[in-house]
């Protein structure tokens, strides 16, 4: 899903080889770039990751994320996450999302076993990432498990830096900034894919480690698509201030590992595309 990228989860064997990767490299006149298409949260059963994806943190220097994770400080998220989620005007959640849509939410909502009441006074976008996150963590999924978090770890031992794409407010913003017809069609595509979460998860993850990008494209990016104010926000906007961050990284001294969302490294929107056809070579690499 949109909001936290390409959210699944299975046990898949970790000795399978001979299949393409979720995993670019694209190299400078110095220097090489990965980028790493994330699963934000798994489970332990999910690791470990394919060897070609830790060869290739090995390599990196610098690791560049969505967000500098290793520097976040949880009070500061907290009250920016509050700030940006309330409804300051004295309406309700009831009110912006208008009686009869409220009212399909909230049955949905309590299919799911999740009562509205405690966002009351939140907005529609919020609502629809606390409920996806809600929904992976019944799931089993957990950051701690996540891409991410396991190369963190890795860093901090190693003693690696880690460089933030943007700001847990930017990032958040982008999604209070939308309209409230894109809020509401978040909600409800959210909605829709968590009632059918379980069944969806096995294959979008084996689809994910074996760099499926078609299958990926086919059931992710399509769905994403038929929302143009949410993919152009969402999607197409980071990836085209991405590319440009990225492309400082080429020529220089250090290689890096780029991690942010699958979803971001698909389709012809996709930061490799977008790569290629600024003229650098990408490649799509394998576990062999």
């Amino acid at each position: 899903m949109l909001a936290v990228a390409l959210l699944a989860v299975a046990s898949t064997a970790a000795a399978d080889s001979g299949h393409p990767l979720p995993l670019w490299q694209i190299n400078g006149h110095g220097n090489s770039v990965f980028l790493l298409g994330s699963v934000h949260l798994l489970r332990a059963s999910d690791h470990p990751l394919p060897s070609a994806i830790d060869a290739a943190y090995q390599e990196a220097e610098r690791l560049v994320m969505e967000l500098d994770m290793d520097d976040i400080d949880p009070l500061t998220t907290q009250a920016v996450v509050a700030e940006l989620s309330a409804i300051t005007d004295g309406r309700s959640l009831s009110d912006l999302l208008g009686q009869r849509r409220y009212a399909n939410v909230e049955k949905e909502s309590r299919k799911l076993g999740i009562s509205l009441d405690m966002f009351a006074r939140s907005e529609p976008w919020y609502v629809a990432i606390s409920i996806e996150q809600l929904m992976l963590m019944r799931a089993g999924l957990t950051q701690e498990h996540g891409v991410e978090a396991h190369f963190v770890g890795k860093a901090a031992a190693d003693g690696k830096e880690i460089i933030g794409l943007e700001t847990i407010r930017q990032q958040l913003g982008l999604l209070d900034g939308l309209s409230m017809p894109a809020q509401r069609n978040l909600l409800a595509q959210v909605l829709e894919e968590s009632a059918d979460l379980q069944s969806s998860m096995a294959a979008l993850i084996r689809a994910w480690r074996h760099g499926d990008t078609g299958y990926l494209e086919q059931n992710m990016l399509a769905e994403m698509k038929r929302h143009r104010e949410l993919y152009r926000t969402i999607v197409v906007d980071r990836n085209k201030d991405w590319v440009r961050q990225i492309g400082r990284y080429l020529g220089r001294k250090d290689d890096y590992l780029v991690i942010v969302g699958a979803l971001h490294l698909i389709g012809d929107d996709g930061v490799p595309a977008m790569l290629a056809q600024r003229g650098h070579d990408v490649v799509q690499l394998q576990q062999q």
